[in-house]
C-alpha cells in the first residue's frame, strides 16, 4: 500500500505542476497575473483547489490513487480543449526537473522517519517554483550581458523604437518595408515586444549587417517600456495611438500614457513622433502628429490619404492605418529617403498578417482581423464590412481586458452591420445576448467546431470578418 501511495503522490504533484506551469506560460510567467488577472479564475477552483482538498481527504483513508487518476483524467480533458497547450521550453523543463527532484527527495525522507503528511504535495511545487525563478534570473542576467555586448559592438546601427496602445506591429512592419529600399533593415519578429523577447532576439537572430533595427516595445505595467528603451536606446521613436488596451493592468488611461512615454528616456534620442492622443507639448525634437493626416478614404479596395501636401495610396485596409503608415513615412523622411521612393514602396506594402488581411476564397470575401483586439480597430473593421453589398457575418469573442462598456459598443455596432453574429466562448457572450438580435446571434462553444459552423452559417457571396481571436484560456 505504501508503494501505491508513493506513486499516487508523484503523479499528483506532476499533474499539479502541469496545470500550474501551463497557466504561468499563458501569463508570461507572472504569478500575480495568474492569480489576479486570469479571465477564468474558476479553473483554479476546479482544477487545483478542489482536487487538492479531495487528495487530502482521500489520503486519510488511503484512496489518494483514486483521486489522482480522476484528476489526471480531468486535466487530459481540460488540455484537449486548449488551443495554446504547454510548450516544453528550457524554462519549463528546468521547472519540472526541480519538481521531480523535490518530490523524490520528500518521498525518500519517509524512509528515514520523516512524518510525511498529504499536504506535503504542495512543498515540491513551492520549492520548484522558487528554484526555477532564481535560476531564470541568473540565466537572464547572462543573456542580458551578452545582448548588451552585441549592441556595443555595433554602435553605428540605427535603432528605431515603436510603442503604442495599438498598431505597434503594423507601424513596425511598415517602417521596415519602406526603409528596406535603402537600408538593410531588421525588426523584432511577430509580436515580440517584451524585454526578455528583445534580448533573445538580439542574441539569437539580429543579423551582423543590420543597418536599421526596428524594435517593438510593449507593456503590462509601469517601467516595462523604460526597461527596453534604456537598453536599446533608440535614436528615433514613434509613439502611436494611446488608448485603453490592457487598462486592467494599468488602472487608468493616464498610467497607460505615462508608461508609453517612457520610450523617450533613450539616451541617444534624436527625433520622436508622438500621436496627438498622448497630448504632449511638442519640443524641437519631439513632434505631435495626427492632425496633418487628412482626406482619408478607406474602402475594401485600399487606403488613400493626404499628409503635408502629398497624397498617398496603399493596398491596406482600415482608416486607422493612415496614421500607422504616416508614422512610417515620417521615420523614412528623417532617415533621408526620397519621397518618390517612399511612394513606390507603398505600392508593394502588404497588410500585417491577421490585421484586416483580405482573402477571397470559395466565392466569399474573408477579412482576417484576428490579431486586432482594440476597440478602434474592431469598429473600423465593422465599418469596412458595412460597405459590402452582400450578406455579412462576423466571428468574434469581443474585446479582452477592457471595461464592459466597450464590448457593449462592439455588440451594438455588430447588430447594426451584420446579418450573423457568431460569438466564440463565454467571456462576452452575455453582453452580446443583451445587445444583439437573438435571430442573428450564434454561440460557438469550441473552436474545433468552427468548420462545421461556417458550413451551416455562411454561403457563397458572404463577407466573413474574423474580429479578434482570444485563445481558449480567455
Amino acid at each position: 500500500m505504501l508503494f501505491v501511495e508513493i506513486i499516487s503522490n508523484i503523479l499528483f504533484v506532476l499533474a499539479l505542476g502541469y496545470y500550474f506551469m501551463t497557466n504561468m506560460q499563458w501569463y508570461s510567467y507572472k504569478l500575480e497575473r495568474v492569480l489576479f488577472h486570469h479571465t477564468k479564475t474558476w479553473w483554479h477552483l476546479v482544477y487545483f483547489l478542489i482536487p487538492l482538498f479531495a487528495y487530502f481527504v482521500a489520503s486519510k483513508v488511503q484512496l489518494s490513487i483514486v483521486v489522482t487518476v480522476i484528476y489526471i483524467g480531468m486535466l487530459v480533458h481540460w488540455r484537449s480543449g486548449q488551443d495554446k497547450k504547454l510548450v516544453f521550453t528550457g524554462r519549463v523543463k528546468r521547472f519540472f526537473v526541480a519538481l521531480i527532484f523535490f518530490t523524490f527527495f520528500l518521498v525518500m525522507l519517509k524512509f528515514v522517519g520523516f512524518k510525511y503528511e498529504s499536504f506535503a504535495v504542495l512543498i515540491p511545487l513551492f520549492l520548484a517554483h522558487f528554484v526555477s525563478l532564481m535560476m531564470e534570473k541568473m540565466l537572464f542576467k547572462g543573456f542580458q550581458m551578452k545582448a548588451e555586448k552585441k549592441l556595443k559592438e555595433r554602435e553605428e546601427m540605427i535603432v528605431v523604437g515603436i510603442t503604442a496602445s495599438y498598431g505597434k506591429t503594423s507601424i513596425k512592419n511598415y517602417i521596415v518595408h519602406i526603409l528596406s529600399a535603402k537600408y538593410k533593415t531588421y525588426a523584432t519578429p511577430r509580436s515580440v515586444n517584451t524585454f526578455g523577447g528583445v534580448i533573445k532576439d538580439i542574441n539569437d537572430d539580429l543579423p551582423d549587417d543590420t543597418e536599421v533595427y526596428v524594435v517593438e516595445m510593449g507593456a503590462r505595467g509601469e517601467g516595462d517600456i523604460a526597461e527596453i528603451a534604456t537598453f536599446v536606446n533608440p535614436q528615433y521613436v514613434v509613439v502611436g495611438k494611446i488608448g485603453p488596451a490592457h487598462i486592467e493592468y494599468f488602472g487608468s488611461l493616464e498610467n497607460i500614457r505615462n508608461t508609453k512615454m517612457e520610450i523617450l528616456q533613450s539616451k541617444r534620442l534624436k527625433e520622436a513622433w508622438v500621436h496627438e492622443s498622448a497630448m504632449i507639448k511638442p519640443e524641437a525634437h519631439i513632434h505631435s502628429f495626427g492632425k496633418e493626416i487628412t482626406d482619408i478614404q478607406a474602402t475594401l479596395e485600399g487606403l488613400d490619404f493626404t499628409m503635408d501636401g502629398e497624397t498617398y495610396h496603399a493596398n491596406i485596409l482600415g482608416a486607422f492605418n493612415a496614421m500607422n503608415i504616416a508614422a512610417a513615412i515620417k521615420v523614412a523622411r528623417a532617415l533621408g529617403m526620397d519621397e518618390a521612393i517612399i511612394k513606390q514602396q507603398l505600392q508593394t506594402l502588404k497588410p500585417t498578417p491577421h490585421r484586416l488581411q483580405r482573402m477571397d476564397a470559395g466565392g466569399k470575401v474573408i477579412i482576417d482581423d484576428s490579431f486586432n483586439g482594440n476597440i478602434d480597430g474592431m469598429l473600423e473593421g465593422f465599418n469596412l464590412a458595412s460597405t459590402y453589398g452582400g450578406r455579412k457575418v462576423v466571428i468574434t469573442p469581443g474585446l479582452v481586458e477592457v471595461d464592459d462598456e466597450f464590448n457593449v459598443q462592439v455588440a451594438k455596432r455588430a447588430d447594426e452591420v451584420f446579418d450573423v453574429v457568431v460569438v466564440t466562448g463565454d467571456l462576452n457572450y452575455k453582453i452580446f445576448q443583451e445587445n444583439v438580435d437573438a435571430s442573428k446571434l450564434v454561440k460557438l462553444e469550441s473552436k474545433d467546431k468552427m468548420q462545421e459552423m461556417l458550413i451551416e452559417q455562411t454561403r457563397a457571396g458572404d463577407l466573413i470578418l474574423f474580429a479578434n481571436d482570444a485563445p481558449s484560456f480567455i
